[in-house]
């Protein structure tokens, strides 16, 4: 009995870790996750202007169809307007198409939602408003900007994109 009390406490005193082991290895798991958490905080700021360039280029995008379509007299547009649409919410709903009252052409889904601001408020600037104006002229939408004022990776402001 004398041989298997020593063998339990000499495997009870070899098993496990000692206080110094614990204390270096959380160490270096702290030292680890402080490197990597920059990391995430860039990819998750680089995700979000990846969309917002992704949300611009399609609401310009949209803009300039709705321009082709008014200067190809295929859309009804208001004299003074010169063939841009008047709000983001026009290309939403729609315009009729020609001078049939069922045919309806939509050139967006829905206007996006700003993901540095979080909300689908969008800066407007019409064809009459200087290029680097903040406020809209009201008269139709040549061109739409983030209203965020944060500075971008690349150092320039979103508004400017």
């Amino acid at each position: 009995m004398n041989g298997t009390k020593r063998k339990l406490k000499r495997r009870n005193t070899e098993a496990g870790m000692t206080l110094l082991e614990l204390i270096i290895a959380c160490s270096i798991l702290i030292v680890l996750a402080s490197a990597a958490l920059p990391v995430a905080r860039y990819s998750i700021v680089r995700s979000k202007e990846a969309e917002l360039r992704r949300d611009l280029r399609e609401m310009k995008d949209a803009i300039d169809r709705y321009k082709d379509a008014a200067d190809k007299n295929l859309i009804r547009v208001e004299v003074g307007s010169e063939g841009y649409p008047p709000d983001l919410e026009t290309l939403v709903k729609g315009v009729q198409l020609g001078a049939s009252a069922d045919h309806k052409i939509r050139f967006l889904r829905k206007i996006p939602v700003d993901p540095i601001t979080g909300h689908a408020d969008w800066g407007l600037r019409a064809v009459q408003d200087d290029p680097d104006s903040t406020s809209w002229g009201g008269k139709n939408v040549f061109d739409v900007y983030s209203k965020s004022q944060a500075t971008a990776l690349d150092g320039t402001k979103y508004s400017d994109w």
